[in-house]
């Protein structure tokens, strides 16, 4: 029978895991109060995975995998995230909703029956991708974020912060998406940002009582309509320059960028100009009280611009903040869809900022400036412009009521706590997440949708809130059965307290406040018996996900962990980055420029894959280019060289007892035990580090040095029966180790592995993955035994460069070599054998004798002899149980080495050979160009 391929032997194994439910024993076989408590950050089902899910995916098998090879009771439950606007734009795309109205039209009990339906469309291919993957992870006791169970617990968390004073209602200028319709938090903003192209406008206010302009630049020229104040830095020059159209007003700093032809007639500070009022450049809203004058900032600059900044008060912090300083009446002269309201007479309903041509709107307010005598300048500029991360929708900073955390109240703690959090890599902890955390500000989480958990929220008209935190609760208030907590069965109940109807308010909460309850909701948590009793499994020891998670899961589980209990969440994580197209470009289905992660699975197996991920940038937050060749070159490098030394070992020890217990005579033995010893306490720091790239790196180098240094240095004692079972005895615990290193990171071949070196384990259910981890065997261990061989291998190094260089074979004997002193004898004689020289003595520097004796061409011919008779052996495909009859024809100088050498030919070529055939014909050789014909017979 065929020796199965990589992705058939893989499915074998994942046939044999499930048959004898090995990770399922995994976890039940490990003591019950020994936890290591893993968190699963859930994803969406409504897509297809893709590579990032896989890179993730296996590192959060990776360490559950390692830890319980160290004795833990790993639980593994999957989760799925069910609710949000990433839902809500694919079921609108589906019914052709356009608009928010659109949804309250049909109706959010069908709406949302709509989500709730879809939201799990593709479980069944995660399921797939999942095992084939060969992750351990219980996907039938999934939790998810839509449960009533679990939104119960959210509304507890909510309750908690509430109760302590975290939860307020305000106003701010935040970020909404106009076809949403929705407010978004901070880290939400930053998730969309991109670079655009927008149109921007100089334009000039007519100072009243004066004969001159004021210039303010905007990049935002639709809010010019909405201008309620110009805002100058007090302590700054600014000039009055005469043009040819007009008198205008800028910063002395940036004349020779806003006038660099003007004639300057004085110089005023912008003290001067404070309090100074001038005409509206658009008449819609010329009664407002307080408007139409100039004031001071201290958050004008001169670094572009005109040193004059046009305020528009209910879009922007900046602007809202002075507009309350300065008793303005908060003007929004733009909707929350985006779009100009009706007492904008000319440019009604427009919407400001539409996705398909962001700038089209501004270039309208530009042509209308244009055509008043009120633009100075228009101007292209690039710049990065933030767009909603869901609907790709051009965000608009606007002034809004939310429902907010107060995140500012608990920040110093948040930083205390990530103080104790170990972060690989290391930088991420205090650079990208230390950073967000020293900035934290209040958190928006109400969103004005409704596919999500309801704001817990009862209000009487007179504004008294209730707020509730249990199912229990709301039915005992409102004497109704509660079976479900969604917004379309929620808003129906209204309860009468203290004389008094409550009626819920609208909102629902921020998907990433469900994602962050997620250490709570996951087991229905509403509170221990004590206030200081805890969560089962919190905080979580470890966690895994990508690094835009720092200012998304990561940052929502920090805050509330630290609001709730003012602790971390997790304790140690791991943070990948990107996988890109090989080309360094975003994978796009549409361009094709990436293999779809099934037809790696089948081309190469998961195993290469899980390493090539694995030991790539990837695990330490930065971008990989995904590269084919790459798996290629893992699955040859390190599963293909690995299985083949695995095939060498069962050729030989085949029909033979091989002992458990290792007996080490011979220095290549000893090396490769004193090596072993040495990678298990490497890898296992590096493990215990969570650092998985130097594991990787680490693991490959002791497979490429068992098969081509130590299997490389004893065939012969293979071959040889008064060595062999010591040889064997010594590869099978070199193999039994590797399986078990490498389980985490390889399960397949590991298995495969356990199961080639224990045969009975296929009929047991014995697995590697239900092994402890390797202990080190002291009395292996030998450092100095690693150091002398390390230095053997670099002379090896050095004496078959200098061959290469005087352009001699390595099949070709050589006499003497001249070695530095210091190495012991069985090292001299493992390196003399691995370089083909005879004789060494010792000296300053490395050379080599080239003189070639007779003798010593008759022996560099044998071995070319050697060489080709084995390569047409294997290419017959003879087991070294073919034993057959050599004929030949050749010349007289061939003859001779075969009539000399006899004994050594059939040793060589019998044993040396690899493969199995019944074909008996003639071959035509050519050894150093001698021509040699040859047939097997038996």
């Amino acid at each position: 029978m065929a020796t199965p391929t990589f992705p058939e032997a893989e499915q074998a194994v994942t046939a044999f895991w499930k048959q004898h439910r090995v990770f399922e024993r995994s976890v039940s076989e490990r003591p019950i109060d020994k936890q290591f408590s893993f968190y699963d950050g859930p994803p969406f089902a409504t897509g297809l995975p893709h590579y990032g899910h896989i890179v993730a995916s296996t590192i959060k098998d990776v360490i559950p995998r390692y830890a319980t090879m160290r004795g833990y009771r790993v639980e593994r439950r999957w989760g799925w995230d069910c609710h949000g606007l990433p839902v809500e734009n694919l079921i609108e795309k589906d019914l052709g909703l356009k608009t928010k109205q659109d949804i309250e039209v049909l109706g959010v009990a069908k709406f949302n029956q709509a989500c709730r339906t879809s939201v799990l469309k593709y479980t069944t291919e995660w399921r797939q991708t999942i095992e084939r993957l060969g992750r351990f992870v219980d996907m039938d006791n999934d939790y998810r974020t839509m449960d009533p169970a679990y939104m119960e617990s959210v509304w507890w968390v909510f309750k908690q912060l509430y109760d302590q004073g975290l939860i307020y209602e305000g106003k701010k200028a935040m970020h909404i998406c106009p076809r949403c319709v929705t407010s978004l938090s901070n880290f939400e903003v930053t998730l969309g940002y991109k670079d655009i192209t927008d149109s921007t406008a100089y334009a000039k206010f007519k100072i009243i009582g004066q004969d001159y302009a004021l210039v303010a630049w905007t990049t935002t020229p639709w809010t010019l309509p909405g201008n309620l104040l110009l805002a100058v830095s007090p302590q700054e020059k600014y000039v009055v320059v005469n043009t040819a159209d007009g008198k205008i007003v800028c910063a002395e700093k940036l004349l020779a960028q806003v006038v660099p032809d003007g004639q300057v007639e004085k110089t005023l500070l912008g003290s001067e100009l404070v309090g100074l009022k001038y005409e509206p450049l658009f008449s819609y809203f010329k009664d407002t009280n307080q408007a139409f004058r100039v004031v001071a900032a201290d958050f004008v600059t001169t670094t572009e611009g005109t040193g004059i900044v046009h305020i528009a008060p209910g879009y922007g912090e900046d602007d809202y903040q002075l507009g309350l300083q300065e008793g303005v009446e908060i003007l929004q002269h733009v909707n929350m869809e985006g779009k100009f309201i009706d007492a904008v007479t000319d440019f009604a309903g427009i919407a400001v900022k539409p996705k398909d041509n962001s700038s089209s709107t501004d270039k309208k307010i530009i042509q209308w400036l244009k055509d008043h005598n009120q633009l100075w300048r228009e101007q292209d500029y690039t710049h990065s412009y933030p767009h909603c991360w869901r609907c790709d929708t051009p965000l608009l900073n606007y002034a809004t009521s939310s429902w907010f955390v107060r995140v500012t109240q608990v920040k110093d703690n948040m930083m205390k706590n990530n103080d104790t959090i170990t972060w690989m890599p290391e930088h991420v902890k205090y650079g990208r997440f230390g950073k967000w955390l020293e900035g934290a500000k209040d958190w928006a989480i109400s969103r004005e949708r409704y596919w999500g958990a309801p704001l817990p929220i009862w209000q009487a008209d007179d504004g008294e809130i209730i707020c509730i935190g249990s199912s229990a609760e709301l039915e005992q208030l409102s004497g109704q059965t509660i079976t479900d907590l969604h917004k379309e069965f929620v808003d129906l109940i209204t309860f009468q307290h203290n004389g008094k109807l409550f009626k819920r308010i609208t909102s629902v909460l921020d998907c990433w406040f469900e994602s962050g309850s997620m250490p709570y909701a996951q087991n229905h948590w509403l509170g221990g018996k004590t206030d200081k009793e805890l969560p089962p499994g919190f905080p979580a020891d470890f966690i895994a996900e990508g690094l835009d998670q720092t200012r998304g899961w990561f940052y929502t589980l920090t805050v509330l962990s630290t609001a709730l209990y003012n602790q971390p969440a997790f304790k140690n994580v791991i943070v990948n980055g990107l996988v890109l197209a090989e080309d360094g470009k975003k994978m796009s289905k549409r361009l094709k420029n990436y293999p779809e992660p099934s037809v790696v699975f089948d081309k190469y197996g998961a195993d290469a894959l899980r390493f090539y991920l694995m030991s790539s940038p990837v695990v330490k937050a930065e971008d990989l280019r995904f590269s084919e060749k790459g798996v290629d070159l893992v699955m040859k490098r390190v599963l293909l060289t690995l299985w083949n030394v695995t095939s060498f070992y069962t050729m030989f020890a085949a029909g033979k007892t091989i002992p458990d217990k290792v007996t080490a005579t011979h220095i290549m033995d000893k090396w490769v035990l004193a090596y072993t010893q040495a990678v298990i306490r490497d890898v296992t720091q590096a493990m215990d580090n969570y650092d998985l790239s130097t594991v990787t790196t680490r693991l490959e180098q002791y497979i490429q040095a068992v098969s081509t240094w130590y299997i490389r240095r004893s065939r012969a004692r293979f071959k040889d029966a008064a060595s062999q079972i010591e040889a064997l005895s010594t590869l099978k615990y070199v193999l039994l180790t590797i399986s078990k290193l490498l389980a985490p990171f390889t399960p397949f071949i590991a298995e495969r592995i356990y199961q080639t070196l224990k045969p009975e384990a296929i009929t047991t259910g014995d697995s590697v993955h239900l092994t402890l981890w390797p202990d080190i065997q002291e009395n292996f261990v030998s450092d100095e035994i690693v150091s002398k061989m390390n230095k053997t291998r670099e002379l090896v190094e050095n004496v078959l460069a200098l061959r290469e260089k005087l352009n001699i074979k390595i099949r070709q004997p050589l006499a003497t070599v001249t070695l530095p002193s210091g190495l012991d004898p069985e090292y001299i004689d493992v390196l003399l054998e691995e370089v083909n020289i005879k004789h060494h003595k010792y000296g300053d520097v490395v050379e080599i004798d080239t003189t070639l004796t007779p003798e010593l061409k008759d022996e560099g011919m044998l071995r070319e002899l050697v060489r080709s008779l084995n390569a047409l052996r294997k290419t017959l495909k003879f087991t070294i149980n073919d034993q057959k009859k050599l004929l030949y024809h050749t010349t007289p100088a061939l003859s001779v080495i075969f009539q000399k050498y006899d004994a050594d030919l059939q040793t060589s070529i019998i044993v040396s050979a690899i493969g199995e055939s019944d074909q008996i014909q003639e071959h035509i050789l050519k050894v150093n160009g001698i021509e040699l014909s040859v047939t097997f017979k038996d």
